[in-house]
């Protein structure tokens, strides 16, 4: 279940009997109080227990659905698909507002600030299953052509520029030790690092993206899965900007806080 959602609902329960027993509840329970102590309420009558949990948690659960739906939202990265620029283990902050200010629980834009950029790393639900999110870096715009052909990015025709940059090694899934090659790709002015690996056979693919859609690819390119298998992702499935990281575990090398990564920003 959307965690947003069971937020949400925490928010609206605790806040109603917050309320009920503020304008009603409280006072007739003082009242009868009065009565049965000679029209003296007690000094200390406490609340009733389900009440006290009320009004101990609303606050609380309010300025974390605020801050968590308008402010920023952390995730956790599960996958190597954003590797070098995400490790497994990265926790990271996402801006709720530099695309706008949506409603939510139900996700629908409310105030227009910005739109997604090329070169962003964009966390939004997964189009086929919403209920999983997703991060990858915006590669497409609307109105763009993409065309992979033989591990070479091309937009609107053009060829994205490539500057090797040594390699890099990781630990896979199954702790092996990977080794593959690190470029410098150039968005048209954004630049960031990819992994490509040489000997796997790249998808090749040319699609226009639709209005009010964007296409997205991993930064570890022969193991993402993203727009080039299924698809687009729309305007209302996004979530944020990944703006840094505020947290790092190293577990692919046997655990620990990676304190190198931690407060890295992009």
């Amino acid at each position: 279940m959307d965690f947003a959602f069971i937020l949400f609902v925490a928010l609206v329960v605790t806040g109603v009997i917050w309320l009920l027993d503020k304008v009603w509840l409280g006072p007739r329970r003082h009242e009868k109080n009065r009565r049965e102590n000679s029209g003296q309420a007690p000094e200390h009558a406490r609340d009733p227990m389900l009440v006290e949990y009320a009004k101990a948690f609303f606050p609380v659960i309010l300025i974390v659905f605020v801050l968590r739906s308008f402010i920023a939202e952390p995730f956790r990265i599960p996958s190597g698909s954003m590797l070098p620029t995400l490790n497994i283990g990265d926790f990271i902050l996402v801006n709720k507002f530099s695309y706008g200010v949506r409603l939510p629980v139900a996700n629908v834009k409310v105030v227009d600030l910005d739109d997604p950029a090329r070169g962003d790393i964009m966390v939004f639900r997964f189009p086929h299953d919403p209920k999983m999110h997703f991060v990858k870096r915006v590669v497409g715009l609307p109105g763009d052509t993409i065309e992979t052909r033989g591990g070479e990015l091309f937009i609107n025709g053009k060829r994205m520029k490539h500057t090797a940059d040594g390699q890099y090694e990781f630990k896979n899934g199954y702790k092996r030790d990977v080794k593959l090659d690190k470029l410098v790709e150039d968005l048209g002015g954004v630049e960031h690092d990819i992994l490509i690996d040489r000997g796997r056979r790249s998808q090749d693919i040319k699609q226009v993206v639709p209005d009010g859609h964007y296409f997205v690819m991993g930064d570890n390119r022969n193991y993402s899965n993203d727009s080039r298998y299924w698809g687009f992702v729309p305007d209302e499935n996004v979530v944020g900007k990944a703006f840094f990281i505020w947290f790092a575990w190293d577990s692919a090398n046997g655990g620990g806080v990676n304190w190198s990564r931690i407060g890295t920003t992009f």
